[in-house]
């Protein structure tokens, strides 16, 4: 079957034809290692993560790379705030950050970081300034986006032709098209962070960091390129821009951005103080796979808004994925086992721009299929969780102590229940419930008693 992926570039639905067969390329703008990475920017890592095994799933061998921005202006601002030097605060974050992504089952790509491909970026740079694409100033090198060809195309922007404006800062206003930095001559400010080089004793821009490792990892034109929304411009749009100045040829096949993740009252982020992190999901009673079927429920290119709320609704859906997985190991009935149907309805969603939505839905009516042979069904269900990453195959009972009192109201109850004092058994379900446990009523298996 085949793979279509919507491609920011040409704005439309297109089929995914890897440059070399069966093999596929991809790159994803990873973390800036300054702090901790809020959820928002999980989505995108958990994005990556979809693409990447849906494309194993159809028997793609993908080579996945993904930076650590470990050196800009938040990263040099965060050593000298936190009193650490540029490594030792990196390392830091990068730590905490790969535990996370462990913690939301994301398969670890090949990381890269910036203050290892220092060389790659001045190679790039000197070819800009040899073809006249990039020129020296006094604080900097630059790159002229008056000589790029389609400047901006990714995002929209119309053609610029002339400016003399530019800008040193990394990060800069959305519709604010400048000459951007590509290395920056040393400043006092930058403290101890500054290569001394071909080109000028100083340090990268943010935006070359990227370009220098994915043409080094992947060459100057692999297939796919993730990230969030918000890194179409300025960043890819200008990852494009020196790129494509440096080879001559066109940079990536298919760029693919999720959508943003947000509060009810709007955008989620550190400089408006409104963010949770991994860390602060579980202070709040809930696992990180949680957030991870939650991102599961919404379409990537659509806007999701969270909310506690959600979370939690997410986090019994998949508790009740958990409880039916482990009654599944025990039963043993035959019923039917043909699952083609099932298989390729999973195949065409994921391979319809990773319509993750549609793939939950076919999912879930195999976990509530009653007449599929249990070991066949469960089978399916651990098929489909390559894909989907929820850890069907870790999900297994556990040992759970009942207190003696708990086990004689739930007697009470269900004696209630036989002589129809459906009052009185509800009210000994409220104090079984106050003790920390909540009953699940399963028909002919009856009452099952688990922790809240």
């Amino acid at each position: 079957m085949d793979v279509e992926l919507y491609n920011t570039l040409t704005r439309k639905k297109e089929k995914f034809v890897p440059i070399k067969k069966g093999k596929v390329g991809m790159y994803s703008c990873g973390p800036t290692v300054y702090w901790y990475q809020h959820i928002g920017n999980f989505r995108s890592m958990l994005l990556a993560d979809f693409i990447k095994r849906a494309l194993s799933y159809n028997d793609l061998k993908v080579n996945h790379i993904m930076n650590f921005t470990d050196v800009d202006d938040k990263t040099i601002k965060g050593s000298q705030k936190e009193g650490l030097s540029l490594k030792k605060l990196t390392s830091k974050y990068e730590d905490i950050f790969v535990q996370d992504m462990d913690s939301l089952n994301i398969i670890k790509p090949k990381f890269l970081r910036a203050t290892d491909n220092i060389e790659e970026m001045v190679k790039i740079i000197k070819v800009l300034i040899k073809k006249g694409i990039a020129y020296k100033s006094d604080d900097g090198i630059y790159f002229s986006i008056s000589k790029s060809k389609n400047y901006g195309g990714i995002a929209g922007l119309h053609k610029i032709t002339n400016t003399k404006e530019r800008i040193r800062k990394d990060e800069y206003d959305k519709d604010n098209a400048q000459d951007f930095a590509l290395w920056k001559f040393y400043s006092n400010e930058d403290g101890d962070v500054f290569w001394d080089t071909e080109i000028g004793k100083g340090r990268p821009g943010w935006h070359i960091e990227c370009s220098a490792m994915s043409i080094s990892a992947l060459g100057e034109h692999f297939d796919i390129h993730t990230g969030g929304l918000d890194l179409v411009f300025p960043h890819h749009t200008n990852e494009i821009a020196q790129s494509e100045g440096y080879s001559g040829e066109k940079f990536v096949n298919y760029w693919v951005h999720g959508g943003m993740l947000n509060l009810k009252e709007g955008k989620m982020s550190k400089s408006l103080g409104n963010i949770y992190t991994i860390a602060d999901l579980k202070k709040e009673g809930f696992i990180p796979l949680h957030y991870r079927y939650l991102c599961l429920q919404t379409h990537y290119r659509k806007p999701l808004e969270f909310s506690l709320e959600s979370l939690t609704a997410a986090k019994n859906a998949y508790e009740k994925i958990e409880r039916k997985i482990i009654r599944l190991r025990k039963e043993k009935n035959p019923g039917n086992t043909d699952v083609e149907d099932l298989r390729n309805e999973f195949l065409d969603a994921i391979n319809d721009d990773l319509n993750l939505p549609k793939a939950l839905d076919v999912f879930w009516s195999v976990m509530e299929e009653g007449n599929m042979e249990s070991k066949t069904r469960l089978s399916l269900l651990e098929d489909f969780d390559c894909v989907l990453g929820l850890g069907i195959k870790d999900m297994k009972e556990k040992k759970i102590v009942i207190p003696k009192d708990v086990l004689a109201l739930l007697e009470e109850r269900q004696k209630a229940r036989k002589n129809k004092m459906f009052a009185e058994a509800d009210a000994i379900r409220d104090k079984i419930k106050e003790k920390g446990f909540v009953i699940e009523d399963l028909g002919k298996d009856g009452p099952e008693l688990r922790p809240i």
